[in-house]
Formats: structure tokens, C-alpha cells, sequence
């Protein structure tokens, strides 16, 4: 059989076939705690689960098969019969012949392994007190690393779950609990749903319930009860009130706009450690990462992004829960449309109003990014397996598609769009769509044709550029104001843009503001803007203007003047941080030297009140030091950025968000011994900032530079971890130990990482932080030849999560010369039979090292 990687080809054949009617799983968790049978050396520890699952076949006598990962199969019934393991089972799939042409049952007793790696039934001891955590994450298709299962989202069932768990803890899942006899714990049926939404959490979280109440016009009434839960030793960090507080207003916000009343009963949020992604949509029982837990001081673009990722969650009860797409290829279906609600619900539910900057100049940085990789793809996109499904969990699902939808919003309009979601929903309740459900009720709401959209927006790739082209009259008004569109050669599609185009000039108080406007569709290479001709001479032409569509903009030399002066006196926030994006791709580009960009940050980012803009400005100056500036600059502007950071930091009001956020970016950029000298005096109190308090995370953050500059070593680190012996502690002293200047170091970083499997995902993800430090270039050198000797390896061997974790984190981009880029090309060519998401990593990485040496070679002309 072909094994763990799903084809699409054999989903749509096994759902032709099959009709599921329900799953009954019983899990027994009491191993998850002592010492394993057998010891240590005895294998995975594993634990029993038994599944029954009743499914119809259209065709007697007709063959398919189960999935489940397991280490062993002790029993298997098909319809009263049973079967013997070794000749069914193969460790990845069981053989299912001879099906009876209507009912069938299928019963399956298997021991199944628990995780490190984030993946299936993921176990966690907590270094802090011994408990043990549990918790499953399945997406896209781990679900039959826990049971057997018919896994793929179109073949949706009820399930009824039974948990045998050790005596005092706690059992969560999709279902409220109905009962608890001693250690079994029994949950209620859920409505139908597909596998990889099916959850199991269960330990001795903290657990804080509240509830949610609506009544809806026709007096009828809504309560939800609500829970969220932790760690005990995450318990005093824990500000459920807060998390509570905007779970209500989205469920208020999605039940004014939907029209359809959250369907599965109970919602729980559960913080959860050593987790791969930043939530998942289980409905009844959302997962999110524990680091949404905040130990220390944050600023409100935490609590921002908190926010939106709660909200995105919940949008997905209704797109993907309720609505689940067919197959993979519509991932967008769901995620395109969690990541727009969730912003769009945050600004209007939410006292994050300012969420479409943050959308702006963040979010779209990652669609930016993705769609001119060589790998990018329509939003709509060709997925052959489950392997390509984990990897287009990517920025032109996510944010391209959210972008695209936010465009088809002004497309459309607001209230059609709405009135299309509803119904929607309601034509397809519980069901599976493709993206033609999802037009032909927007072509019904909206009046409009939405095949043209869909085509040039959905089914096609690539980025458009738009650039002003402005000529004035004698008297210096705007004779032509002209919007031009390309597009590169390898995606050569010009698409139809709403666009505002903003005209704005330096008021005499100081401030460059925007004193005319225009909205309008361009289309084709070339639109001139009528409405705009005779207005007084602008000092700046802001295409894309609050941000309507999707696309690069570029500026006229005049506009780039302006900028270069004037960019902090922009008084509108959103078209400052528009500007901010366009001037990083024009960086990223190589259109902008990378001094250039740096320079404008020293400049400018001090009087930046918007703190998630802030916070984007420090990381892109940072890659602009690292990645695109010439090497023969680099200690230069290294100097720059820590001498500019530290005079923010003294500059900023104490106390201030803004000071925290400066205090954590000359910490990043720290390059002189005085520099050393001062983090090391704010960690033993001998020096003192006005208002800055430094916290643990904030001591473990001034710490890290003093150990990757050979300023502090284990002895230190050993100190800090024993003031904060937590799980949190334990991943700041392994990223602290792997970042250490020594050629043993990094040779033990990579040994544990890529040689062995001990370590758990967040473990491999905090020594794969340190080990890769941009001051240890010249140690990293010998890493390169590694690189390309081991990945097709650890790709076969390891789990697909660690594989993209070890792929993508010890790619040699540090090392960025020519060679390199020969080194990758020259195995690109040597293995063209390599996994093809094996591939798709290095050509991604490949793709960044070739842009950054393009920036480096403009900047080094600058």
C-alpha cells in the first residue's frame, strides 16, 4: 500500500464508496502517567484505543481501507469477522475486503503511541511540578495516530468518545461530558464532523468556566456554556476574564452577521504546551498555544493578536466546522475566511480597532512573501496529497486569501457578502463544498458575474504592481494621473483592482496629510484616474490607499522624496504603515538599498504610535541587517541600530509600552561592549532604566544576546533557569545553550536535533533558534555540506512536523555567497526524486538566499 500519504485520488474513491454513520472511541490514557512497560528502552509508550465505526458501501463485495498509525494492532472485526493484523494492518493501513454492500461495522483494538512531536496524542511532563499534560492535534491528518478512522474531511460522522484517564484529572472533548464512573469518563455524541476536529484533552489543567446567553428576535434562547483552561503552573499568569470577555463579543458579532446559532453546544479553549501551530478550530473544544499566555509584560499587539486569533477560531465553527471543504485543494474555504473574519470581527466587535493596520503591514507581509516564492500557487490550489496539504497551510491561503476576500467585500459589497455567507451556511450544513457552492450563492446576493473574480483573484498566482505615473501642467497642477500594473513573467496575469488613490501634502502645521482621493477600478496595464486631473501638485501619491486590494505599490520619484523627509509625518496611521510596506518590498526588491531602509527606521520608527507597526519595523530592519544589506556594512549599520535603539529606549516614556518594545530591540541588536555591558548591569541591577521592569521573560531576552556574543556562558544560563525552572524556562536554556560562540556547541545542537529524536518539537524548534546566530557565520560554514547530506534522511524518518521544523530552520542562509546558492542548486538537480514537499522547502529557501545576495549587490552599489 502506498502508506501514510493520502492521495486525492484515493479519497475521492473511498468516498464514492463509503458512507460513514458514526464512530464509537474508547481511549484508555491511564499509561500517559508512571514509568512505561518495559522501561525506557522498551519502545514508544503507547496506550490502548479501541474504535468502532459504522459505515455504509455502495458496492457488496467492493474493497477499501482504514487508516491508523500504530506501532501494533491487537484485533480487527469487520462485520462479525475477524481478521488477522499481520495480514491486514501495515502499519499505516488496514485492508478492508469483502465489504457487505449497505451496513458494515468495523471494529478495531490497536496501541497507539504517544507524541512528541505535536503531532496525534501529544504527552508533556512539566518540568515544574512532574504533572502530565495531554492534548490531540490532528490537522491534516493525524487523527488516525490516535484511532482508526476513515481520515479525510469529506467522509464526516458523529462521534461518541470514552476516556479511561488516570484518577483526579480531567477529560475534555468535542462533546460535553454525560458521565464519569471512577476513571471512564463519557462524552456526548457529536453532531457529524470530520476527523481532523475530533479532540481529546485531559490532565489536571486549571480550568475557569463562564457562560454565554442570546436571545434572538423570536424570544427564543441561546446559552453556550464557556470554559478555558491552562497548566497549573500557568494558573497565576492566566487572564481568562479577558479571553472570556472576547469570546462573547465575537459570538455576539458572528451571531448578528450569520444568522445561524453556534451548533455544538459547549465552548472550550484550552492553552496548551509544545504546540506546532497558533490554534485549531476543534468545535466544543478550541486548542491555542500556551505562549498566548503571557509570563511577563506585553504589549497591546499581544493582546491584539490574542484577540484575532480567538475570533479567527470561532469563525471557523461556521467556515470549515459547520461548512467543511471537500478536499484539501479549498483549504482557502475556511482559512481564507477565519483569517478575514477575524480581523473584520476584531475592529467591529472588539477594542482592537485598529486591526486592518496590523492586517496591512503584518498579515500581508507574509502573502507578500509567499506569492513570490517559486512555490506559490492559485488560492485555490492543486493539492495532490496530504503532504501538499501540510505545506499550503501558507500565507496564500491564509493571508492572499483573506486579502482577496476583503477586496471581494468592496467587490460586492458588504451586505451581499454577508447575506451570501448565510446562506451558505445553511445550503450546506454538515455538509462538504468546492468553491463553485461558495460563488454561485455570492453570484445570487450579489447580482454579479463571479466567474471573471474568480478566475483572475482564486485560480490564478502571483503578485500585481501598481506604480503612479503623474504629469503636471504649466501651472504645476495634475495634467494625467495615470495607475500602471505589471506583473512578473512568471505569472503574467493583470487582474481588475479596486483601488483608492490617496493625494497628499505637507500641511503648514507639519504634518502630510491627504487632501484628495479618488477610488477606482484599474484594469489592464494601464488606468488613468479622471477624477484626479487639475488637483494641486501632491508632495506624496499613495496608491492603494486604505488598502482595498491586494498588490505592491511603487512610488514616483517625487513621492520617494517625500518619503525619505517626511514618512513620520504622515498623521494617518493605516497610509503610514502602507507606506512602511511598500518601502520593505521595495527592499526586499532590491529597488531600495538595505542602508536605505535601516536609515529611514532610525529616522522615523521612533515616533511610530502604533505598536504592532512598531514591532514589524524592528523585525524587517533586523533581516535588512542580516539578509540584504552588503556584508562590508554590516558591523557599520549593526553599530547604527543599537546606538538608535538605545536612545529610544532612554527616550521612551517610562513605563511605556513603547519602551518595552525598544528595550527588546536593542537587546536583539546589541553590538558593542558597552552595549553588553548595559544588558548585563539591567540583569544583576547595577544599572537601572526609569519604568522598565525587567521580568523573567524580559531577563531571558537581555540574556540571550550576552550568551551568543561569548559574553556569558552555561554557568549563566544554568543561574537563570534555576530563578525560572518552568517549561517556559527549560525552552529559553536550550535555545540560551545551543547560541553559545563554541564549535562543540553547535556540533551537539546539530547532533541532538538532526541525529536523534529524543528532544520534543518545541525543544528542536528553541536549539534550532540558537544554533543558527547571524554573528556565528563563520561557524556555521561546515553546517552547509551537512545540510544537503542529511535532509532527504530526516524527511524519510521523522515525523512531516520536525521534517519542515529541520528543513526550514538549518537551511544555510547565513551562509550567503554564491556557493551556497550553488550548493543548493547543484542538490535541487542530484535528487529530482526527492519528496516533492521535500523539494518545495529548498527551492523556498533557495528563492530567499537568491533574493537576499539581489539585495545585498544593491546595496553594496548604494
Amino acid at each position: 500500500m502506498p502508506g501514510e500519504n493520502l492521495s486525492r485520488d484515493e479519497a475521492r474513491q473511498r468516498a464514492e464508496l463509503l458512507t460513514v454513520d458514526g464512530y464509537e472511541v474508547a481511549l484508555d490514557l491511564r499509561s500517559a502517567v508512571g514509568e512505561p512497560d518495559g522501561g525506557d528502552e522498551a519502545g514508544p509508550r503507547t496506550f490502548r484505543s479501541q474504535t468502532t465505526i459504522r459505515f455504509r458501501a455502495a458496492r457488496a463485495g467492493a474493497s477499501s481501507f482504514a487508516d491508523l498509525v500504530a506501532p501494533s494492532v491487537s484485533a480487527v472485526t469487520l462485520n462479525g469477522k475477524d481478521l488477522d493484523p499481520a495480514v491486514v494492518f501495515d502499519g499505516t493501513r488496514i485492508a478492508l475486503d469483502d465489504l457487505a454492500g449497505g451496513d458494515n461495522v468495523l471494529v478495531v483494538d490497536a496501541q497507539c503511541a504517544y507524541s512528541r512531536t505535536g503531532e496525534g496524542m501529544h504527552r508533556f511532563v512539566d518540568p515544574e511540578d512532574g504533572e502530565v499534560y495531554l492534548y490531540t492535534q490532528y490537522e491534516p491528518a493525524d487523527a488516525r495516530r490516535v484511532y482508526a478512522n476513515f481520515e479525510q474531511p469529506d467522509l464526516k460522522a458523529p462521534y461518541r468518545f470514552e476516556v479511561t484517564a488516570p484518577d483526579g484529572w480531567r477529560v475534555w472533548s468535542n462533546g460535553a461530558e454525560e458521565s464519569q464512573e471512577g476513571e471512564v469518563h463519557r462524552f456526548a455524541e457529536t453532531l457529524p464532523i470530520s476527523t481532523y476536529i475530533t479532540v481529546v484533552v485531559a490532565g489536571p489543567y486549571h480550568y475557569v468556566s463562564d457562560r454565554y446567553t442570546r436571545t434572538f428576535d423570536d424570544g427564543t434562547k441561546l446559552e453556550i456554556p464557556l470554559g478555558a483552561m491552562c497548566r497549573k503552573g500557568l494558573a497565576r499568569h492566566f487572564d481568562a476574564d479577558d479571553v472570556f470577555l472576547i469570546t462573547k463579543q465575537g459570538l455576539d458579532f458572528f451571531h448578528d452577521n450569520f444568522d445561524y446559532p453556534y451548533p455544538f453546544g459547549k465552548y472550550d479553549q484550552a492553552f496548551v504546551p509544545e504546540y506546532n501551530l497558533g490554534a485549531m478550530e476543534n468545535p466544543g473544544l478550541v486548542t491555542f498555544r500556551e505562549e498566548y499566555i503571557y509570563r511577563g509584560k506585553v504589549t497591546s499587539a499581544s493582546y491584539e493578536r490574542r484577540a484575532n486569533v480567538i475570533l479567527h477560531e470561532m469563525a471557523h465553527m461556521w467556515f470549515g466546522d459547520l461548512v467543511t471543504m471537500q478536499w484539501w485543494d479549498d483549504l482557502w474555504l475556511k482559512e481564507s475566511f477565519a483569517d478575514f473574519m477575524g480581523t473584520f470581527s476584531m475592529v467591529e466587535a472588539t477594542r482592537f480597532t485598529n486591526g486592518w493596520i496590523t492586517f496591512a503591514n503584518n498579515r500581508k507581509a507574509w502573502a507578500y512573501r509567499a506569492d513570490q516564492l517559486p512555490s506559490t500557487h492559485p488560492i485555490t490550489a492543486d493539492i495532490r496529497d496530504l503532504e501538499d496539504a501540510k505545506l499550503n497551510f501558507d500565507g496564500i491561503t491564509y493571508a492572499k486569501g483573506a486579502s482577496v476576500l476583503k477586496q471581494l467585500v468592496a467587490y460586492v459589497g458588504r451586505d451581499a457578502f454577508l447575506e451570501g455567507a448565510r446562506r451558505y451556511f445553511k445550503q450546506h450544513a454538515y455538509g462538504n463544498t468546492q468553491l463553485g457552492d461558495l460563488l454561485s450563492v455570492l453570484a445570487e446576493t450579489s447580482g454579479r458575474d463571479m466567474t471573471a473574480w474568480s478566475r483572475a483573484w482564486l485560480q490564478t498566482a502571483g503578485v500585481n504592481v501598481l506604480t503612479p505615473v503623474v504629469m503636471y501642467d504649466g501651472e504645476g497642477r495634475i495634467a494625467e494621473l495615470a495607475v500602471t500594473q505589471e506583473a512578473a513573467a512568471s505569472h503574467p496575469e493583470l487582474r481588475p483592482h479596486r483601488v483608492a488613490v490617496g493625494l497628499y501634502r505637507l500641511a503648514p502645521e507639519g504634518g502630510l496629510v491627504r487632501y484628495a482621493r479618488a477610488e477606482t477600478d484599474v484594469a489592464g496595464a494601464r488606468t488613468v484616474v479622471a477624477e484626479l486631473a487639475g488637483a494641486e501638485k501632491p508632495d506624496l501619491v499613495l496608491v492603494n490607499d486604505d488598502d482595498l486590494t491586494y498588490c505592491k505599490v511603487r512610488f514616483d520619484e517625487v513621492s520617494l522624496a517625500t518619503l525619505r523627509e517626511h514618512l513620520g509625518d504622515i498623521t494617518d496611521p493605516l497610509a503610514r504603515a502602507l507606506c512602511w510596506s511598500a518601502l520593505w518590498n521595495l527592499t526586499r526588491d532590491a529597488a531600495l538599498p538595505a542602508r536605505d531602509f535601516v536609515s529611514l527606521v532610525l529616522s522615523f520608527a521612533g515616533g511610530e504610535s502604533d505598536i504592532g507597526v512598531l514591532q514589524m519595523l524592528h523585525a524587517w530592519a533586523r533581516s535588512a541587517l542580516t539578509h540584504y544589506a552588503a556584508p562590508a556594512w554590516r558591523e557599520e549599520g549593526g553599530r547604527a541600530l543599537a546606538e538608535g535603539a538605545l536612545a529610544e529606549l532612554r527616550r521612551a516614556e517610562p513605563g511605556s509600552q513603547h519602551q518595552l518594545t525598544w528595550a527588546r530591540f536593542f537587546a536583539a541588536v546589541a553590538a558593542s561592549d558597552a552595549d553588553f555591558q548595559l544588558l548585563g548591569g539591567l540583569l544583576d541591577g547595577s544599572a537601572v532604566i526609569d519604568g522598565l521592569d525587567v521580568d523573567q521573560e524580559l531577563r531571558w531576552a537581555f540574556l540571550s544576546p550576552l550568551v551568543a556574543h561569548g559574553k556569558a556562558g552555561e554557568a549563566a544560563v544554568d543561574d537563570e533557569l534555576a530563578r525560572d525552572d518552568t517549561a517556559s524556562g527549560k525552552r529559553h536554556h536550550v535555545r540560551c545553550l545551543a547560541a553559545r560562540p563554541s564549535a562543540a556547541v553547535k556540533a551537539q545542537a546539530w547532533a541532538t536535533v538532526v541525529e536523534s529524536d529524543k528532544l520534543s518539537n518545541a525543544l528542536v524548534e528553541a536549539t534550532i533558534d540558537g544554533f543558527g546566530q547571524p554573528s556565528q557565520r563563520e561557524l556555521l560554514a561546515p553546517y552547509t555540506a551537512s545540510y544537503f547530506e542529511a535532509i532527504e534522511r530526516v524527511w524519510a524518518e521523522r515525523s512531516i512536523q520536525i521534517g519542515m521544523d529541520v528543513v526550514k530552520g538549518l537551511f544555510p542562509e547565513l551562509q550567503d555567497d554564491p556557493a551556497t546558492l550553488s550548493a543548493t542548486d547543484a542538490w535541487l538537480t542530484s535528487h529530482p526524486n526527492a519528496a516533492p514537499a521535500l523539494r518545495r522547502l529548498v527551492l523556498e529557501a533557495r528563492d530567499d538566499l537568491a533574493r537576499a545576495l539581489r539585495g545585498q549587490a544593491r546595496d553594496a552599489g548604494a
